[in-house]
């Protein structure tokens, strides 16, 4: 092959770029698109950005026909690479993977469906060629307020609380949580925004009616049942190393934002940040103890480009509206917080133990006698002083301000 055909198009410029009617209305792909693209993803690796390339100059009918009959390369393909695609195009039956997702109640969805989430359009040539999908909600719709929760597999007690926590907070206020359903901070994520009855989306390296992992058989089903599950790869196609990695960009591509909350300096999760970055969406990290290998990447992050965030409040803060403000934290508020800088400093001037004349007071601190014998009137009334002879000393009944003693905080 020498050249792809463009089916009546000058060039690759007038050709179809996704399966959009003609005008790029919403609505419903082509059929005979959404055909070539389902046939595609049983052909081309996710992330591929050569055919990702050929599919955005000459439409996914064009290219799947050269790979069915061209044996000659396109530009930018080895004749070997070529050869392996076109032994894949071979056994590739969109008819009967549609036929497959449609009878566990799914759908195959892509560029140009109402349903498309255009945010995946940032990917460019790397953009998925569809999205095998499994549950009722509307992917765009859920997508439009989502917050992608990853870390570690391999996490500790503190990784899987703070991903619950999250995965919770987040759903309760109406964001939908996204994540890989992998053992650890995944699992946890998903299982806090289920535990609300929230939003959670499941972004899978595998067909979307395969368990994997099969820990999460029951998981991966309840995600199903009450939320999303999506992937690239069709029905009943196996995970590998390879695919989890990439599976990793739609999970930024789709969100506001990505949480790290647990990863060691090598952590894939990683790799769903680094997306993030590139594409211009948030990317956030839950610090961890400087002396957890678990939490050596998540606290590099923050050092190098993420925000520190501790709850669901500050996540929204980040990726929300204007006016989706966290409350701001403040410790306990205690009584001498009001009391008037001239009596602060009256109280503070007073011994731990002992007591001590008003006009001696007055001189430690540079007021008049008559100032300060106002100021302990007004603190013995208000219970952090008491009057003993002519004299002056801290309440024996715990201190208002502070608790008992008078220790310097």
């Amino acid at each position: 092959m020498t050249e792809v055909h463009t089916s009546g198009a000058a060039g690759g410029a007038a050709a179809h770029t996704s399966c959009e009617r003609p005008g790029g209305d919403l609505g419903e792909a082509d059929p005979q698109e959404r055909f070539a693209r389902a046939a595609l993803t049983r052909i081309v690796e996710p992330g591929d950005a050569t055919a990702g390339r050929l599919l955005r100059a000459y439409g996914a009918q064009e290219l799947v026909r050269a790979l069915r009959e061209d044996a000659v390369s396109p530009p930018g393909f080895s004749q070997e690479r070529w050869t392996g695609l076109r032994s894949r195009s071979q056994r590739a039956r969109p008819e009967a993977d549609l036929a497959e997702i449609a009878s566990v109640g799914g759908r195959f969805v892509c560029p140009g469906d109402q349903e498309w989430p255009g945010q995946l359009d940032a990917l460019g040539v790397t953009r998925p060629i569809g999205l095998w999908v499994l549950g009722e909600p509307s992917l765009r719709y859920w997508a439009l307020r989502s917050v992608a929760v990853v870390g570690a597999r391999a996490c500790s007690e503190y990784g899987v609380h703070m991903a619950a926590v999250l995965g919770a907070g987040l759903a309760q206020r109406g964001w939908t949580v996204v994540s890989g359903a992998a053992y650890g901070v995944d699992g946890a994520a998903h299982r806090g925004a289920l535990a609300t009855g929230g939003a959670t989306i499941g972004v899978l390296a595998c067909g979307v009616d395969v368990a994997y992992p099969p820990g999460h058989a029951e998981l991966i089903s309840r995600i199903g049942e009450q939320g999303l599950l999506l992937a690239e790869l069709p029905p009943k196609d196996h995970p590998s190393r390879s695919r989890f990695v990439l599976r990793n960009r739609v999970i930024a591509a789709l969100t506001r934002g990505t949480v790290v909350v647990e990863a060691a300096l090598r952590s894939g999760s990683l790799s769903t940040a680094r997306h993030a970055r590139r594409l211009g969406r948030f990317v956030m990290g839950v610090p961890g103890p400087v002396t957890s290998g678990l939490s050596a990447g998540v606290n590099e992050l923050l050092r190098e480009e993420g925000s520190v965030v501790t709850d669901a409040a500050e996540v929204i803060e980040l990726v929300g509206s204007i006016g989706d403000l966290a409350p701001r934290r403040r410790g306990p508020s205690l009584p001498r917080d009001v009391l008037h800088a001239e009596a602060a400093l009256v109280l503070d001037a007073l011994p731990a133990r002992g007591a001590m004349e008003a006009r001696r007071l007055a001189q430690e601190i540079g007021i008049t006698r008559d100032a300060a014998v106002a100021r302990l009137q007004e603190l013995c009334g208000l219970g952090f002083v008491e009057r003993v002879g002519s004299d002056w000393q801290l309440s024996r009944a715990p201190d208002p301000g502070r608790g008992a003693g008078h220790t310097i905080e």
